[in-house]
């Protein structure tokens, strides 16, 4: 083989992967944003195959509220100035609604308030690449120091701060040691946010307060803007849950939306306009919702910035995976990265390459005559014991009264071949 074919050949192998990869992402969406189905004989659960909404990411927002009632004290003044909020979030063709959906079911996967969702409309306006004069830069405005001070690198080639994954991480963590630190309340965990946890710590000892019984309005010795702080999320957070109900805006609300996923970059791709190429996405859009790459290179074995946001048209999260389940064996991901691909709702590296070794120890085969039966071993997923029997994704998911997209549970026995015919 020539080097020219041999190029041609990794190139296409890596096109493969990528595309794997992502479709993989496109059924960790799917199965993160249904509502669970009643748990089938199989142990599997099911997601609803309908694509997901603005609308539907509003009423998750709703739900999530700590003080989801508007009456008693809410700034006008705030109200009028956060008037233009709904309009960004209902714009079409807008990144404002996808980022919000993304932070609202990480701060949801985390038990946590979904007021905080409304800290990167307060002080990026929901762009990954702002930048304040003072410094401050990304969706959450972290400085230099404290970004380095929560995990997220900052170097002359890659700004995590820039990144909606590694900041959103680090801004979610910091929020759930704050929320525990005083008490689940979430307006002294915004101003500690804002201020410093120690800031607020003394001030609510100086006012002889404690943190499970405050009044952060009555706190003496805070900053103007720390005050404030409150009251914007507070007047911004009965703007937006009203959004859903505006009879202007609820049908451009009721259209589907791109959800945005974090993508674990596999070796060999070095850019993010190889990754693009690729992946089948525009270069500039990737470039725009991860404006971390400050040269547009990915670099290798850097902590933190090996993932990048990508979107998931709304199309391919109701397809449901449709196009990769209706071909051969998926291709072996191993040689790429060994690492997998996470959906908003997820938060953590769903198994694609890796786990098919570790669970090949706990795989068991129930009968060795008669039809094949496997047992679910953590971590593996249908791709996974698909190819490990040499079979379609689509008969092993039609075998077992599956859709694309069930999430298998650790002991589900499955068949593998047919029930009256040996193997």
């Amino acid at each position: 083989m020539s080097r020219r074919d041999r190029r041609g050949t990794g190139s296409a192998r890596l096109a493969r992967v990528i595309s794997v990869l992502l479709l993989m992402a496109s059924a960790c969406v799917a199965a993160a944003e249904g509502p669970a189905a009643p748990q089938a004989t199989t142990g599997a659960t099911e997601a609803s195959a309908a694509p997901r909404t603005g609308l539907s990411v509003l009423h998750s927002f709703r739900e999530g509220l700590s003080d989801p009632g508007c009456e008693g004290e809410v700034s006008d003044r705030w109200r009028r100035h956060f008037a233009s909020a709904p309009s960004k979030l209902a714009q079409p063709g807008s990144d404002v609604m996808p980022l919000f959906a993304y932070v609202v079911d990480a701060l949801r996967d985390s038990h946590l308030p979904t007021e905080y969702a409304l800290i990167p409309f307060v002080e990026s306006g929901y762009k990954p690449g702002a930048r304040s004069p003072a410094g401050p830069a990304g969706l959450w405005q972290f400085i230099a120091l404290t970004a380095r001070n929560h995990k997220i690198q900052v170097d002359q080639g890659y700004d995590g701060r820039y990144s909606p994954v590694d900041s959103t991480r680090a801004a979610v963590r910091y929020l759930r040691t704050l929320h525990g630190m005083f008490a689940g309340d979430w307006r002294l965990g915004a101003m500690a946010f804002n201020a410093g946890e120690y800031r607020i710590l003394g001030a609510l000892k100086r006012n002889g307060q404690v943190a499970r019984d405050a009044r952060p309005e009555a706190l003496r010795g805070i900053p103007d803007i720390t005050q404030a702080y409150v009251r914007k999320l507070r007047a911004l957070a009965c703007v937006v849950a009203a959004t859903a109900d505006d009879p202007l805006r609820r049908e451009a609300l009721r259209a589907p939306i791109e959800t945005l996923v974090a993508v674990e970059v596999p070796d060999g791709v070095a850019s993010v306009d190889a990754l693009a190429s690729h992946g089948g996405y525009e270069a500039a859009r990737l470039r725009e919702l991860n404006p971390a790459f400050r040269s547009g290179r990915i670099g290798k074995g850097q902590t933190g910035s090996r993932q990048l946001l990508v979107p998931v048209p709304a199309a391919r999260t109701a397809d449901r995976m449709t196009t990769a389940a209706a071909g051969d064996v998926v291709p072996d991901v191993t040689g790429a990265s060994g690492a997998g691909v996470a959906g908003p709702a997820t938060r953590a590296t769903a198994p694609v390459a890796g786990a098919a070794t570790q669970g090949a120890a706990a795989t068991r085969v129930s009968s060795h005559t008669g039809p094949r039966r496997h047992v679910v071993a953590r971590g593996e997923n249908p791709w996974l014991i698909a190819r490990r029997y040499g079979i379609r994704v689509a008969d092993l998911l039609s075998l077992n009264g599956l859709r694309p997209g069930s999430v298998l549970q650790p002991g589900t026995a499955l068949h593998v071949d047919p029930p009256a015919a040996s193997p």
